[in-house]
């Protein structure tokens, strides 16, 4: 068994002891081989993860395998589909491709390792070649792992060989996890576009209806702010935005509504200029402000205000939606979910709460910032409601 190899076998354990000893040790050097031995063996298993959590297809493979190889420290590695497809071979026997892709589709169906002695294979210059299944708990298996041998494997190597194959499982996994999470947000963010639109357009249309004869400058005015509006609500960019952008589309979105409201509708906005640039989900702020007109102010015989507030606080942005609408009983908040303040305070029927997403935009930013970084809600009967969110300024791997 070779050093690469022994290296994988404790990288779990002594990676972090001996990295961790070395470190408190005043950071020296590497000097030992078995330093040297377990940050070459992490170096390597960081540069297979790079491409493994891109998801597993060719181009991922092919530049997967190499370091594959090393850490098995096999004559060949290859990486094939779970349907037989080969997706990349590193090193020599490339002939016995074909009896790879045999052996994978046997370790699919049976989700356990297949070894085909030298024998078998018919080259005393191999001592084995091992398909081992690439398989994740609540996927199945989604591809293999073949690894050809100079002479026969004993059980360090095969050994090796199983966490090797877990190691860029875990990898393939996150990958899922990730595409999945993108799946859901873009899920997330056409529901809100049908939540907004039937509601909204209805009423702006109705709302430019009302001015072509009266008003017919004014009428192109608020055409011109709607189609910009529904430009930007139906955009197929990313699930990220700059706070300028949103707030720029929900000025479009007020203008039309003090157009249908006049002046029962006040709108005061307060930004400091240097969170602009923050960048927060897609349509994450729009439903906060369409809230607050449709339940709060519109529920309000003699109107009201809405102040929009986006403030620098360190690290973070924070911003707020506030009415002085007829605001709710916060029991039903702490006994219910979000979804409770989307009916205006009553009971939420499921046709009362698929309008406008507070809980949507909840859930979007936990998942995207964390659990810290959840809406905030503060109301009571009569004295309006005010809900904030914080987003931090920078957080690595999000951008507009």
């Amino acid at each position: 068994m070779t050093g690469t190899t022994a290296a994988v076998l404790l990288v779990i354990v002594a990676a972090a002891l001996a990295l961790g000893a070395w470190w408190l040790r005043g950071r020296r050097t590497l000097t030992t081989p078995a330093e040297r031995a377990v940050h070459a063996t992490l170096h390597t298993a960081a540069l297979a993860a790079k491409p493994l959590r891109r998801g597993l297809d060719a181009t991922s493979a092919a530049e997967a395998a190499p370091h594959l190889q090393v850490l098995t420290g096999a004559d060949a590695v290859a990486l094939a589909s779970a349907d037989g497809a080969l997706l990349a071979w590193h090193g020599p026997h490339t002939d016995l491709a074909e009896r790879f892709r045999e052996a994978g589709l046997r370790a699919v169906a049976g989700e356990r390792r297949v070894l085909v002695e030298s024998a078998e294979l018919g080259k005393p210059e191999v001592g084995s070649l091992i398909a081992q299944p690439l398989l994740i708990e609540d996927s199945g298996v989604v591809g293999v792992m073949g690894v050809v041998t100079a002479g026969a494997p004993g059980p360090g190597l095969l050994g090796a060989i199983t966490e090797v194959a877990r190691y860029a499982c875990s990898q393939i996994e996150l990958a899922e996890l990730d595409a999945s999470r993108a799946r859901l947000d873009r899920a997330e963010v056409r529901a809100l576009r049908a939540q907004i639109s039937p509601h909204f357009i209805y009423n702006a249309l109705n709302t430019v209806a009302s001015f072509v004869r009266t008003d017919p400058d004014r009428a192109r005015e608020l055409i011109l702010e709607f189609a910009d509006f529904t430009r930007y609500s139906f955009r197929s960019a990313g699930e990220y935005t700059l706070l300028a952008d949103e707030l720029r589309n929900i000025d479009r979105y007020l203008t039309l509504e003090r157009a249908r409201f006049g002046k029962a509708l006040e709108v005061r906005l307060q930004v400091a200029p240097e969170v602009l640039g923050v960048v927060l989900p897609f349509l994450a702020l729009q439903p906060l402000v369409e809230n607050a007109v449709r339940h709060g102010i519109s529920s309000k015989p003699q109107g009201g205000t809405v102040s929009i507030v986006a403030a620098d606080e360190g690290t973070d942005c924070v911003i707020s939606v506030e009415d002085d609408g007829v605001g709710m009983d916060p029991e039903l908040l702490r006994s219910g979910s979000l979804d409770a303040i989307e009916s205006g305070g009553d009971r939420p029927s499921a046709r009362e709460s698929a309008h406008v997403g507070l809980a949507n935009v909840d859930d979007r930013l936990r998942a995207a910032f964390g659990n810290d970084y959840g809406l905030v809600v503060e109301t009571a009967p009569g004295a309006g409601t005010k809900v904030s969110m914080r987003v931090p300024k920078f957080r690595p791997g999000i951008r507009a």
